[in-house]
């Protein structure tokens, strides 16, 4: 099984070698590029063409190119004129009168060897190369190319989920002719082919990149893809007898540049232009995949993974991608509740809440926060934790992991509760020990967030026999029935903040969609907690506060918010 995990970025201070590079033009324009380029892997290889193009601010067309999947080159998409300096007998350069080498390239109309076309994406530069990604010859063979692969396309694009998104589409507009020369019947495949649990296959859009097959095998390690047939009648097709099913299926929808392969998930519902995209983080597991969540009139209708090396690649599993719906299911608490609150609005529900705080005596008090929370809520309800004198603790979710990037850790968050000091070293240590004191009658009051105790050793008996039982949460449980105070919370969609990953990375994320009723980020409400409750200087916005507690914990030392820009930083646990 070849798996390829996505390894974390960490800090060298030794100072890297120098880059050597290779002069070379592109379109008439002198050009110094490195060399080698890290492959799909990271390892170094030969600098390509279109790699240098690149470089130079010049997209060369491509379908089967993918700088996180391995070369294969079929496509001939990215086709470019290319010229080299001409050598003579001795195997020196033949110079020009001005002392330039003299270039072997083609010319038009074409001509028994002259013709120099080669794929960009497979062939290397070489010193005093010349590339023409925009000539004639090289314009003329996208066109020949796309000529080829139209041929037996459908023409359904008002009704492919890929509309919007199709590499196809704007190609055909950009390097394309205006009208077909193709008059005969197109070749049929077969529609609507259920290849697998999510994803379903239209074979007559595919044109046959092989995207899906080597992110199958080289990197979900399932050898589950390949193509069957010859000619015009080659299809994609999963391994006979096998559904095509493993926990990285949906990635292939992501690579796919046209409408071949979609997603049974969001198939058919919302056109993508219509979307609104958000950079957020996966909050399944540790890892922190980065995702961008794409919503419309605040409903979440698709996670995407969001490309970030140091953590997910190009990537995500397909567990993560789909756990979104829970976000907008009926029953989610939205309005504020409980047994003893009397205030309808949450300026007095707070105020409410702090008085019966400041009522409990020292020492009598638990707090139970969830390791999904963000970093920001977790620092606040720790300085509260404090000024109340209360104990503190998270809960631990372990689950199976895998080789790519998957986490055993089921907690999004779980080194910020460690790390602003809501639990120890292994989460959930404290924890028989505050049930023993429930149980005994120490601690009379107990703060919840986002779990059901009632799951964890503290049983309902124990929840209706303390004095004071406040909850915040998104979804009912059997404690949520039980609190004297209920605060509806948010999902990680629907508010700001940061997470760290199992490997020390914090990485923030931004809301998404706004959430229904009363339900409010749990960080707004703390905030005004804090200050009701005296905190001194309690941070009042999301970036002030992780500002304030990276110069608190020296774990954080040296980050800010700004610094962790759109991929996150290393914390130094």
């Amino acid at each position: 099984m070849s798996t390829h995990a996505p390894t974390p970025i960490k800090p060298d201070s030794a100072a890297p070698p120098p880059v050597e590079k290779i002069k070379i033009k592109v379109d008439g324009r002198d050009l110094e590029v490195p060399k080698t380029m890290p492959d799909w892997q990271g390892k170094p290889q030969p600098t390509t063409m279109l790699q240098a193009c690149q470089l130079a601010g010049i997209e060369i067309p491509h379908y089967c190119y993918h700088p996180k999947l391995p070369i294969a080159g079929n496509c001939r998409m990215c086709l470019v004129e290319f010229g080299t300096p001409m050598l003579g007998p001795d195997r020196k350069p033949i110079l020009n009168e001005d002392g330039t080498p003299r270039i072997a390239k083609s010319v038009l109309p074409y001509e028994p060897g002259t013709a120099r076309g080669a794929i960009g994406c497979a062939t290397a530069i070489s010193p005093g190369m010349e590339i023409y990604p925009n000539s004639p010859a090289t314009k003329q063979m996208r066109e020949a190319v796309l000529e080829s692969l139209l041929i037996n396309h459908p023409l359904d694009c008002p009704i492919c989920d890929q509309a919007g998104e199709c590499k196809l589409q704007e190609y055909s507009v950009e390097h394309g002719q205006a009208a077909s020369r193709f008059v005969e019947t197109k070749v049929h495949k077969p529609k609507q082919v259920d290849l697998g649990p999510r994803i379903m296959l239209d074979d007559e859009r595919c044109i046959l990149c092989s995207r899906c097959v080597r992110f199958t095998r080289d990197i979900a390690g399932d050898d589950a893809l390949g193509f069957v047939n010859r000619g015009s009648y080659n299809t994609l097709a999963s391994y006979p007898g096998r559904s095509f099913d493993n926990n990285y299926t949906l990635n292939t929808v992501d690579i796919c540049p046209v409408g071949a392969l979609t997603s049974k998930d969001f198939r058919f519902q919302m056109r993508v232009w219509f979307l609104r995209e958000a950079k957020s983080l996966c909050a399944s597991c540790g890892t922190g995949c980065n995702i961008t969540v794409g919503s419309r009139e605040e409903k979440i209708y698709r996670f995407e993974p969001r490309e970030n090396d140091a953590v997910n690649s190009s990537w995500m599993c397909d567990a993560g991608r789909l756990n979104y719906k829970w976000i907008g299911r009926e029953d989610r608490l939205v309005k504020l509740g409980g047994s003893r609150l009397k205030a309808a609005t949450w300026t007095g529900a707070v105020k409410e809440l702090a008085e019966a705080l400041r009522a409990s005596k020292p020492g009598t008090l638990a707090i139970i926060a969830s390791a999904r929370q963000t970093t920001e809520e977790l620092y606040l309800i720790k300085k509260i934790a404090t000024r109340l004198g209360a104990v503190t603790d998270s809960i631990p979710r372990v689950g199976e992991g895998d080789k790519l990037l998957v986490s055993p850790d089921k907690n999004p968050n779980s080194n910020g509760a460690r790390l602003t000091g809501i639990s120890g070293p292994a989460l959930g240590s404290s924890l028989p020990g505050i049930a023993d004191r429930i149980r005994s009658g120490a601690i009379r009051g107990l703060i919840v967030f986002g779990e059901d105790v009632t799951r964890h050793g503290v049983s309902v008996a124990m929840l209706q026999g303390l004095d004071l039982l406040v909850v915040s949460d998104v979804l009912p449980s059997k404690t949520v029935e039980l609190a004297h105070y209920l605060l509806p919370g948010c999902a990680p969609a629907e508010k700001r903040g940061s997470f760290v990953n199992v490997k020390g990375r914090a990485q923030r994320f931004v809301k998404a969609v706004e959430a229904r009723g009363d339900a409010r980020p749990e960080f707004e409400w703390l905030t005004e907690l804090t200050g009701a409750l005296g905190v001194e200087n309690p941070p009042r916005s999301v970036e002030g506060c992780f500002n304030h507690l990276a110069k608190e914990i020296p774990a954080f030392g040296g980050l800010s918010w700004a610094s962790l820009g759109e991929t996150g930083a290393a914390a130094a646990i």
